[in-house]
């Protein structure tokens, strides 16, 4: 489940993406689903264009997705909509405030301490 600074994140990210794939007159097919798995796996981060005549609502459509595929519903605007599903084995998208940890120079923390000091 995304938190709302994360789903703000991944709005911002999909913002300026283009739509990868496209559901047609056909709809949500299982070889559709299948390209759409392999296309999380590889990007994480999938945005979806429903063209007009298959006739779909882009909330509901996004949903059932959502549901076969185990991923998070971004967002929907218009006619598309953003997924996303964490790639466990090599993440491509690391949200803010969740990089690895980085070990503290002692140097500069007694420095930072004794020109405070002496400040005074």
């Amino acid at each position: 489940m995304l938190k709302g600074k994360q789903r703000a994140y991944l709005k911002s990210l999909a913002n300026s993406m283009k739509p990868i794939t496209q559901i047609g007159k056909d709809g949500v097919s299982t070889d559709f689903l299948e390209s759409l798995d392999d296309m999380l796996r590889a990007r994480e981060l999938v945005k979806v264009n429903i063209l007009e005549n298959s006739g779909l609502d882009a909330k509901e459509c996004a949903n059932f997705v959502c549901e076969k595929l185990r991923c998070e519903f971004v967002q929907a605007i218009g006619s598309k909509f953003t997924v996303y599903r964490k790639n466990i084995e090599n993440p491509k998208i690391i949200f803010p405030g969740h990089e690895q940890a980085v070990a503290k120079n002692k140097k500069t923390i007694a420095k930072k301490f004794v020109t405070k000091r002496m400040g005074r």
